[in-house]
């Protein structure tokens, strides 16, 4: 790949045009220019724009990846250390999300709040800190 333009780019991170822009915009992916202008890709800005893309379908926003650059290794492990904890946070809460609906499909009580088991899950499910909601599940 020695120099792809932004449509085909853009095709093949499977974004639009105009995201590729953006992420120029922000800083996040700065392609080269041809001597007439044009953005030019080349592979290592490709392979960037994948992981951009990666990055952000991992819940981080493009603050935090224009953070994990090479500029400053403190920032990087900063983000990914906090971004690591948040993803080990959701993965207990869908562990025991599907230990509750396995428990659900076995549950012979009536109503929710009789069964220990799904009280219990409930007690577990309560608002999270900051959320000012109840507990859903």
């Amino acid at each position: 790949m020695t120099g792809l333009r932004i449509g085909e780019v853009a095709a093949v991170v499977g974004v639009d045009t105009h995201v590729l822009r953006h992420w120029e915009d922000v800083g996040v992916l700065v392609p080269r220019r041809s001597t007439t202008g044009q953005r030019v890709y080349d592979e290592n800005a490709v392979g960037r724009a994948l992981v951009i893309r990666r990055c952000q379908r991992a819940g981080f926003s493009l603050a935090q990846i224009r953070a994990l650059g090479p500029e400053d290794s403190a920032s990087r492990r900063a983000v990914v250390e906090d971004h690591r904890s948040r993803i080990a946070d959701e993965v207990r809460q869908l562990r025991a999300t599907d230990r509750f609906l396995g428990h659900l499909l076995a549950c012979r009580h009536s109503v929710i709040n009789d069964c220990p088991e799904c009280s219990a899950f409930a007690a577990d499910s309560g608002p999270r800190p900051g959320s000012g909601g109840a507990a859903r599940w």
